[in-house]
């Protein structure tokens, strides 16, 4: 398993949000949602998932929140984190 970054530029947080709300009880099997954040004014969100690929979350992530973001998937380096398990 590794820890992948979900980078968001949120263009509607009202239904980035609400679509990844429903996304959650969605998750595919193995996969763990560590970290959801956005920044105060709503344009920007980083989510951690933890699952055995950067292609499952952004496949998972797109199909339920894609519309309303753009966003940038990248392999956490969890060894250097502070707060996410090696």
């Amino acid at each position: 398993m590794m820890h992948v970054m979900a980078v968001s530029t949120v263009s509607d947080d009202g239904k980035f949000w609400s679509g990844l709300k429903k996304a959650h009880a969605k998750l595919p099997k193995g996969a763990k949602w560590k970290v959801a954040v956005a920044s105060k004014d709503g344009a920007k969100a980083v989510n951690i998932i933890t699952h055995d690929s950067i292609e499952g979350v952004r496949d998972f992530f797109e199909t339920h929140a894609g519309a309303y973001a753009t966003t940038e998937y990248f392999e956490a380096d969890a060894a250097n984190a502070v707060g996410l398990p090696r």
